[in-house]
């Protein structure tokens, strides 16, 4: 069973990612648009297999990297992609690429990416 878990602060784009990643094959997904409702919902969104984070939340609140950090020490085993409409050059986005076993994506992410990001953690093919 592949269950996603999409940390978006745009309603629509989180809405839409739910509803492609369903059209992909996906079982369900958790949906979140801050790290405080991740916490909120912390049973389901620690039993899924893939985890699309936005690195940036917002001004002022924790950030996609914060809601990383809270999976891993919450024992998170999943795979881990970011999404970001930022410029590499963001200091955010220039963290998240240092870390290991992770995936950067830019914003617009187009449907074929999820479709593989679906077929490779269906299988379990993608880097935890």
């Amino acid at each position: 069973m592949l269950r996603v878990l999409v940390l978006e602060d745009d309603d629509d784009l989180r809405a839409i990612l739910c509803e492609l990643l369903s059209l992909s094959g996906a079982d369900g997904c958790v949906s979140a648009r801050s790290l405080a409702e991740l916490k909120l919902e912390s049973a389901e969104a620690l039993g899924c297999t893939l985890a699309l984070l936005d690195i940036n939340l917002g001004a002022g609140v924790p950030s996609g990297l914060d809601a990383y950090r809270w999976l891993k020490d919450n024992g998170f085993s999943g795979r881990t992609v970011f999404l970001t409409g930022h410029a590499r050059s963001h200091p955010l986005v220039r963290e998240a690429l240092e870390l290991t076993h992770v995936q950067v994506l830019s914003k617009p992410i187009e449907s074929k990416v999820l479709l593989e990001l679906v077929g490779s953690a269906s299988h379990g093919t993608g880097t935890a």
